[in-house]
């Protein structure tokens, strides 16, 4: 069974260039454009193995939303990665704090991204 893999991003054609990779590898992908939308789709979901989330959004960013997830019983270990245009060491350790495992800074390319999943999300 593929693992499922949430994509939160407010940039519609973002979602689809790391969704296509994802699904490449033979991840399932859920979509959501903010916070918000992304824990909903993680309440929906029977099981999500991996969020990638970017920080700057509109109604809840990307910080604010791990913080929630972390705080969730049933989402505390799931891996996040933020992939962002935020690179600022300050913002890297604010996500950290928060529970993100990994930091990838746009613009992306898909290889990059697919080793940090394939680390994160166990066989």
């Amino acid at each position: 069974m593929a693992k499922t893999i949430l994509i939160v991003d407010d940039s519609a054609s973002l979602r689809t260039v790391v969704k296509m990779a994802l699904q490449r590898a033979g991840y399932e992908v859920l979509e959501a454009g903010d916070g918000r939308e992304g824990l909903a789709q993680l309440d929906k979901a029977a099981k999500v193995h991996l969020v990638v989330s970017d920080v700057n959004m509109p109604n809840m960013d990307g910080i604010t939303m791990v913080t929630q997830i972390k705080q969730h019983p049933r989402h505390r270990f799931t891996p996040v990665i933020m992939l962002t245009t935020e690179g600022q060491d300050a913002k890297k350790e604010q996500g950290r704090a928060a529970g993100a495992k990994a930091w990838i800074v746009k613009p992306f390319n898909p290889p990059q991204l697919l080793d940090a999943v394939s680390k994160l999300i166990l066989p």
